[in-house]
């Protein structure tokens, strides 16, 4: 067996593990700031969003033009006013986007490009977009983002409990946040791909999430029947027990949208990649960090506040103080993770239903 799978089952039996739980409040302090800053980027730099949403023209042309992008981009701005983005295609020929023109504008400027670039204006496709269509894009991807994050509230509620659905909602608006501030940060054009990404990441993270929360579903069945872990305690085994499969699906996920992004985008200049592949790269990675680190913690903080777990805590507690006051070795604190889970305590079992060839409670 590998090293990374022989860790995975060491994390998954209990064996090892990392308190994710009791430094919480790092996580939620590294958040605060990442999100913090992605606020201020979007508040001072904005969203530089792209023509299907502002509304304007596009124009492209077959032949291989006599300037290079950087000249025909500086020619584009003068001739319409408006900043203009400007990318070679694969035949040599370029594709020029400019932002609020209208039919009129639009045919001065081509013939500008015409003179420019020498190119003959029949050689010069121009394709005007109203920005009605662009909001009523926006709209769209709005509301779909509300429905979508409704039925996600709605479904974890009654598959799990209400708490676990806020949890999830937080860690999912946190990475939106993130990634909205990432592309204002970058400057990086907001297109209808950007939208599908968001979308698509938004799965990839509520994904992670839910694995962990399954996980900790089952963990806490009959919790308050036994006197050996904390509710906080049986979260922190649940994203242990998680682990690697979560690390294993991100970076399998992370390693063609990083292609598309660093290679397709960087290196051949394909940039309209980048609309779909930022969106993808920034919210895979915190989508996999918020499941992790934000999701599950919060839960625990939800569920400590409820009477039967701050009883059970005290309980828990107590248990280990009087075996620490005899000089008894106890095997139920936190660090006990070489342990199974299994528990035989008032005739039920604690923690993942499983038998590994040993007695419950016994090395």
């Amino acid at each position: 067996m590998s090293r990374l799978g022989n860790l995975g089952a060491r994390l998954y039996r209990g064996e090892v593990g990392y308190d994710f739980i009791r430094n919480r409040k790092i996580w939620y302090g590294i958040s605060i700031l990442i999100t913090i800053t992605a606020i201020i980027g979007v508040a001072v730099g904005g969203l530089r969003m792209g023509i299907e949403f502002e509304g304007g023209a596009v124009f492209t042309t077959d032949t291989k033009a006599k300037i290079s992008t950087a000249q025909a981009t500086d020619v584009a701005t003068e001739a319409s006013g408006h900043m203009a983005i400007v990318q070679e295609l694969g035949n040599g020929g370029l594709r020029i986007q400019i932002t609020e023109v209208d039919t009129a504008k639009a045919n001065e400027i081509k013939e500008t490009l015409s003179d420019e670039l020498g190119i003959p204006a029949n050689d010069i496709n121009a394709d005007l977009v109203g920005p009605s269509w662009g909001e009523q894009i926006a709209n769209k991807a709005w509301t779909g983002l509300g429905v979508f994050m409704i039925l996600v509230v709605i479904y974890l509620a009654i598959a799990f409990e209400w708490r676990m659905a806020v949890a999830a909602l937080i860690a999912l608006i946190h990475d939106i946040t993130i990634t909205v501030g990432v592309y204002a940060l970058v400057g990086f054009e907001v297109t209808p791909g950007t939208v599908i990404g968001l979308l698509t990441i938004l799965g990839y993270s509520l994904y992670d999430t839910v694995v962990v929360f399954d996980s900790l579903k089952e963990g806490q069945k009959d919790i308050t029947k036994q006197t050996r872990f904390t509710y906080s305690e049986i979260a922190n085994r649940s994203i242990n027990s998680t682990l690697v499969r979560s690390v294993n699906t991100t970076v399998v996920a992370l390693l063609p949208v990083a292609g598309l992004l660093f290679i397709g985008g960087g290196v051949f200049g394909a940039g309209m990649l980048n609309d779909i592949s930022l969106s993808l790269f920034v919210g895979l990675a915190a989508g996999a960090y918020s499941s992790i680190f934000i999701a599950t913690p919060l839960v625990a903080d939800l569920k400590e506040r409820e009477p039967q777990m701050k009883a059970l805590k005290k309980r828990v507690l107590a248990k280990r103080a009087a075996a620490a006051a005899k000089g008894e070795s106890s095997d139920d604190g936190p660090e006990d993770l070489r342990d199974d889970t299994e528990t035989e305590t008032a005739g039920t079992t604690i923690g993942r239903p499983r038998s590994h060839g040993r007695t419950p409670g016994k090395r």
